[in-house]
């Protein structure tokens, strides 16, 4: 990873952190996917130690912050931001 692509996952990370704090409600999203779509959310989920939940929020982040610009989305930010929404609520249920 690039000094550059390391600065702004730090960057995203650090913005989920700060949603994931500010956040009091959250709101269910609720998907029908086929047997494979489920099996590799959850398999991508599994693979980078993180939840399902918790890549669909990071996800909208990215999404948003690239509403214009039609591209290849870097999944290490991604990852990155789920991975400190997790650790923020696995703080909060202590």
């Amino acid at each position: 990873m690039s000094a550059l692509t390391a600065a702004a996952a730090a960057t995203s990370a650090a913005e989920a952190a700060q949603h994931a704090k500010t956040t009091k409600k959250r709101k269910a999203l609720h998907a029908y996917l086929s047997d494979g779509a489920h099996e590799t959310w959850h398999q991508f989920a599994a693979t980078n130690g993180i939840s399902v939940s918790a890549t669909l929020e990071s996800l909208a982040v990215e999404l948003q912050q690239s509403d214009s610009d039609v591209g290849s989305i870097d999944f290490h930010p991604i990852v990155a931001r789920a991975r400190q929404t997790d650790a923020s609520r696995r703080r909060r249920r202590r």
